[in-house]
């Protein structure tokens, strides 16, 4: 369920005027900016795009980029990417960090369609001449890496069909892995790796019905162990990613300073999708809606965009 409020009716050619009206002269027109783009969908952006570089033989994105600053721009430069490019560029963006940023490389291969996946490992390629899989093993070791290098090479079933016999079986497996702690177990990474998100649900389930307890909650342990971390985002990735995402809002939100990378992450990924059930979650997580918490931790141009894209003027 999406957030982002499209009206019935658009004319890319009208918007990339109003953009560029938004752009020329002095001082920038944040609100026309914020008002077009926020509320277009992935296809309508493209299109925009394209119509003003035709009209005015110059990138929109690079303008954009030259015109605006801080938090808004960054925020205004991953919602006008395809989605595909955005995931490559937030994924490239989290590999290179001093201290690689996991969590971003987990929540697209594991949140991502099969598709959606393939589509990010082609930008990503295109984008930096190097494969997505390439860098995630040159920025990473030891077990994580088998693990992300695994799950961002994954193409995994997306039906519904399911297999009980293998779900008991593999919950079986998980449950010896996780009792032994050995966390690193290849057969851990193999079945979080390759199996379709419906059958993992069902080991999943079947792991709680028959040991009273989730699989995370027994990943509870040491936590400064990089890969135990990684093992349970996955692991909640893979099982409730709207639950999940609306752990990583609540994190943003709540520690002392705003972690905007993370805020505007999972709106502009997110304001297209699910971003509406996550909403809720929230609200019924936390008392608060989203929006109101939002706002009161940003400000200016930046707090207008997303609240724009939660669906609040």
């Amino acid at each position: 369920m999406a957030t982002i409020d499209v009206p019935e009716q658009v004319s890319v050619l009208a918007d990339a005027e109003a953009l560029r009206k938004a752009c020329k002269g002095w001082g920038t027109d944040e609100k026309a900016i914020i008002s077009v783009l926020g509320h277009r969908n992935a296809v309508q952006r493209k299109q925009i795009r394209l119509a003003y570089e035709d009209l005015y033989q110059e990138d929109l994105i690079k303008r954009l980029e030259s015109e605006l600053s801080g938090d808004f721009e960054k925020a205004v430069y991953r919602w006008i990417l395809d989605p595909a490019d955005r995931d490559a560029v937030l994924a490239n963006v989290a590999i290179k960090k001093l201290s690689p940023d996991h969590h971003v490389i987990i929540e697209i291969s594991c949140t991502r369609s099969p598709e959606e996946l393939l589509a990010v490992r082609r930008a990503y390629q295109a984008r930096y001449k190097h494969s997505l899989e390439e860098d995630v093993a040159a920025h990473t070791k030891g077990d994580t890496r088998k693990l992300l290098v695994a799950l961002v090479s994954a193409f995994r079933y997306d039906g519904e069909e399911i297999n009980t016999r293998v779900a008991n079986s593999e919950a079986k497996i998980l449950h010896e892995a996780v009792k032994d702690k050995e966390f690193n177990h290849e057969e851990i990474i193999r079945i979080l790796s390759t199996r379709s998100k419906m059958q993992l649900m069902a080991t999943f389930n079947r792991y709680r019905d028959d040991h009273g307890t989730t699989i995370t909650k027994n990943l509870e342990g040491d936590s400064g162990d990089e890969f135990l971390k990684t093992l349970r985002a996955t692991i909640r990735c893979l099982n409730d990613p709207k639950k999940y995402f609306e752990k990583v809002l609540r994190n943003s939100i709540r520690r002392v300073g705003t972690d905007e990378d993370a805020l505007t992450r999972v709106i502009v990924t997110r304001a297209e999708k699910d971003l509406k059930d996550i909403k809720e979650l929230y609200y019924k997580r936390n008392s608060v809606p989203l929006d109101q918490a939002v706002a009161k931790d940003t400000s200016g141009d930046y707090k207008a965009l997303l609240l724009t894209l939660l669906g609040k003027e």
